[in-house]
């Protein structure tokens, strides 16, 4: 009786907390290779050159949907300066499931760039693996279903940082240079590697090397190695919708550069915000605990 009991409380709790994610959590993006979990099918309405578009915005979090207004599509706002203001709470803008599909990309693009050692490694890859269901950072360019808010500091004149904080995949954070700094000539590698930004125009442009090699581009496994270097292009394009272009160049894993887009959108209700998050390493949730897409 003790442990009916403990497993009805368990699901109830996880329940709540799914319902809960998917209100505020990111358009869900159309299943693709059936290797989605952990959050769900993740991805962002709008999303991805090749996506689909959900005009009221469908999100969901482990199998749970509900419908979100249409992101606004007023002015570009801007900061005292003139410059563009990116603040807001995001959702989408990378992919999760498959990033070729999500990306603009044709099927097997990157398989045929892809070189002997990376093959080898992608072969290898089962979904239960996937360092993003224990818990660790999802790297660039990846997506998750849940917000992020990009933090321009200062805000009175040119700024000297810029921060992307995320509310899922373990309350991650980038920190982006914009005070003219170069990368260092030797770095340690980590999961986010070290951010550069400059503006051309009304596009910020972000410059990161020093990558580790532990991150999958998506749920499907594709990999990189420590030689990644990746340009990504956002811009703002109304009030409500944000253009990212992520060109990504890493001759160990693959034999030319390539260019996968994708589309972010405010999350379309005021007073949004984001939510605390718990989720730390070694800890499991999704396919890695044993959810599967075909249990919602």
């Amino acid at each position: 009786m003790r442990s009916k009991v403990g497993v009805v409380a368990s699901l109830v709790i996880c329940g709540t907390f799914a319902v809960s994610a998917s209100l505020l959590g990111q358009a869900q993006a159309p299943a693709g290779n059936g290797r989605q979990g952990g959050a769900g099918a993740q991805g962002g309405a709008r999303q991805g050159g090749a996506g689909t578009t959900d005009p009221l915005g469908g999100v969901g979090a482990l199998g749970q949907s509900v419908k979100r207004p249409p992101a606004p599509t007023g002015p570009v706002p801007r900061l005292p300066d003139g410059g563009v203001d990116l603040s807001g709470l995001w959702v989408g803008g990378g992919p999760t499931g498959d990033i070729e599909r999500e990306g603009g990309l044709k099927p097997g693009a990157l398989d045929a760039i892809m070189t002997p050692a990376a093959k080898k490694i992608y072969a290898s890859r089962k979904e239960e693996d996937n360092p993003h269901y224990q818990c660790l950072p999802m790297g660039i360019p990846r997506s998750t279903p849940y917000p992020f808010r990009m933090v321009q500091t200062p805000t009175h004149k040119k700024a000297t940082h810029l921060f992307i904080l995320q509310e899922g995949n373990i309350h991650s954070y980038r920190q982006v240079f914009m005070d003219g700094r170069k990368h260092p000539a030797e770095l340690d590698p980590t999961w986010w590697g070290h951010s550069i930004g400059r503006w051309e125009g009304d596009t910020l442009v972000i410059d990161t090397v020093g990558f580790n090699d532990k991150s999958w581009f998506d749920n499907k496994g594709h990999p990189h190695t420590e030689q990644l270097h990746t340009i990504e292009r956002w811009t703002r394009v109304d009030e409500g919708h944000m253009n990212v272009e992520v060109t990504m160049e890493d001759p160990g894993a693959y034999t030319q550069p390539f260019t996968v887009r994708f589309t972010a959108r405010l999350t379309g209700l005021p007073g949004d915000e984001l939510m605390e998050y718990i989720c730390q390493e070694n800890n499991q949730y999704g396919i890695a605990q044993g959810y599967k897409p075909s249990d919602k």
